[in-house]
């Protein structure tokens, strides 16, 4: 493999997989998946309603995770997500639905489902989304205690359980299944009419139960018939294994769970523009060789390349490097700028600098460069980062209105091809870009990172004059308590704090030794933060309290 081109490296190890893409060997997509027990996004469960809560309009459910489960009123709702567009693991994504009613064509192609068991949780589950409900209905609909099929559409982040709806789909190669929709549709990405219509009457000939829909993923275009028809074939299997399992199982269970980062890896990301994709593991690089060779990519299993070197493959290519600055605050311009990067409870808080001392930094050509640059970064960052929410640009301000909209046009080109969600408003009076990014995951930050058990990730301490002060505040509490009356007090303190009492403040401790008529000694712990420090009896070694 040549740095040409986009390229995928695929690192399994026993811990962790990791996923990185490259676009000519700069780091462009990075993903880490590790095996544990928490809901990832696409995992479909039956769960059982804890309780409802009014005033957030939510419910909460237990699907077997450490932390119930979120469900919005909406999302409880049948087709509640129609308007806002199908999740179908082409992130950005809205899709079409020219077909679902108005074409009674596709109706009469469709085989007629069979009927569920009387009674059954199928027929009820079946039964319920054929109702045409509202928010209102909700409480008298769901009672705590009852079973509910739902699917994850954000996992668990920070104290948050993982978020869900009961629109369910399940994607496949080039088609998502949606087991409880009549939508037919396509994705907006495909162009052309020509296109658009011979994919049309493809889905249309598909023999699909009634009452289910589908959406041909962008992946799609260009394919043969036979291909659509194999991928349907195996996203049924899925769904009918969904519905025995629901029939056997009892809340809460997980019914469907998402394929793992190499199957991932072949589904969505393995496409006509990939020049090839590298991997350190036999066991992967069969697997991978094999479904290609099955889904009929014949032409892409010869991309697949088994990494032999005993040069570690994140080495290798250089990725190494390239993921330090993911866990910088600053990363620099190509021109000399740079972009701050600060993550916050709230939102995600973006400042760009032209860089100090630059010679025609003030110039509008140079300062639309430094913008035009930053918006590239940026765009880069928070894929690679994973971060989304609201995110706060603050770009260096231009007097020019026609350079804020280049500036607006070129970041909404930007982030068209971003597999999350993403929107993006013009700049505000401020001189502020505002825009929202889809957060399905946590960021790589999190994954990577725990808070700072002293500083709860503010990345501050106290400094030593900081330190002096409460020490000195500490002793004269101590110094006047009677309990101590001409008892010696040894102090131990972080060593840098100790150099400030030594030194700076020698003079009020002796002021101190006078005045409580008290024998004060001072010693360095290393072991001690820099926020610790401890007041005892040099004779018994017990803390003064």
């Amino acid at each position: 493999m040549n740095n040409s081109g986009k390229q995928i490296l695929l690192n399994c190890e026993k811990i962790e997989r990791r996923f990185a893409m490259l676009n000519h060997g700069r780091l462009e997509e990075y993903q880490i998946e590790r095996d544990d027990n928490e809901p990832k996004v696409g995992d479909i469960y039956l769960g059982r309603i804890i309780n409802l809560e009014p005033s957030l309009q939510a419910a909460f459910i237990d699907i077997g995770a450490e932390k119930k489960a979120f469900l919005h009123y909406h999302e409880m709702l049948p087709g509640g997500d129609e308007l806002v567009g199908r999740r179908g693991g082409d992130g950005d994504e809205e899709e079409n639905s020219e077909l679902s009613a108005k074409d009674e064509s596709i109706q009469a192609r469709r085989q007629k489902r069979q009927e569920a068991k009387p009674g059954s949780k199928v027929g009820a589950e079946a039964s319920r989304r054929k109702k045409k409900l509202t928010v209102a209905d909700i409480p008298n609909i769901f009672k705590p205690g009852m079973e509910i099929l739902v699917q994850v559409v954000k996992s668990p982040i920070s104290t948050k359980g993982a978020r869900v709806t009961t629109d369910i789909s399940i994607p496949g190669r080039y088609l998502v299944l949606m087991p409880y929709s009549e939508h037919i549709g396509l994705s907006t990405r495909i162009e052309g009419a020509p296109e658009r219509d011979r994919l049309r009457k493809i889905l249309a000939a598909l023999e699909l139960p009634e009452g289910m829909g589908l959406i041909c993923r962008t992946v799609g275009e260009g394919r043969r018939s036979t291909f659509f028809k194999r991928d349907l074939d195996l996203l049924l299997d899925y769904w009918r294994k969904v519905e025995k399992d629901m029939e056997t199982h009892t809340a809460p269970c997980l019914l469907f769970t998402e394929p793992n980062l190499i199957e991932r890896t072949i589904r969505d990301f393995m496409t006509e523009e990939i020049e090839g994709i590298v991997v350190d593991d036999r066991a992967a690089f069969r697997q991978i060789i094999d479904t290609l060779k099955r889904i009929g990519g014949g032409k892409m299993a010869q991309k697949v390349t088994l990494h032999n070197s005993p040069k570690p493959i994140f080495e290798q290519y250089k990725i190494n490097d390239q993921l330090r600055e993911v866990f910088q605050r600053e990363v620099r311009l190509p021109g000399g700028g740079g972009i701050c990067i600060d993550e916050t409870e709230a939102l995600i808080a973006i400042d760009v600098n032209s860089g100090h001392g630059r010679k025609g930094a003030d110039q509008p050509e140079f300062i639309l460069k430094t913008n035009l640059e930053a918006a590239e970064e940026i765009a880069r960052q928070l894929r690679l980062r994973n971060i989304g929410g609201l995110v706060v640009l603050d770009f260096i301000d231009m007097r020019s209105a026609r350079d804020r909209e280049e500036l607006f046009r070129y970041m909404k080109k930007l982030v068209k091809d971003d597999r999350a969600k993403t929107k993006v408003l013009p700049l505000s009076r401020l001189g502020l870009m505002e825009m929202t990014r889809q957060r399905e995951h946590e960021s790589i930050q999190d994954q990577v990172y725990n808070p700072c058990p002293y500083c709860s990730g503010t990345g501050l301490v106290k400094s030593p004059v900081t330190m002096s002060a409460e020490i000195q505040r500490r002793l004269n509490t101590v110094l006047r308590d009677s309990r101590y009356r001409n008892m010696p007090v040894r102090v131990f303190m972080h060593p840098d704090v100790l150099a400030r009492l030594r030194n700076e403040d020698a003079a009020l401790l002796r002021e101190l030794e006078e005045k409580y008529k008290h024998d004060l000694s001072f010693r360095a712990d290393p072991q001690l933060h820099y926020e610790e420090f401890r007041l005892v009896d040099p004779e018994t070694g017990i803390d003064l309290k």
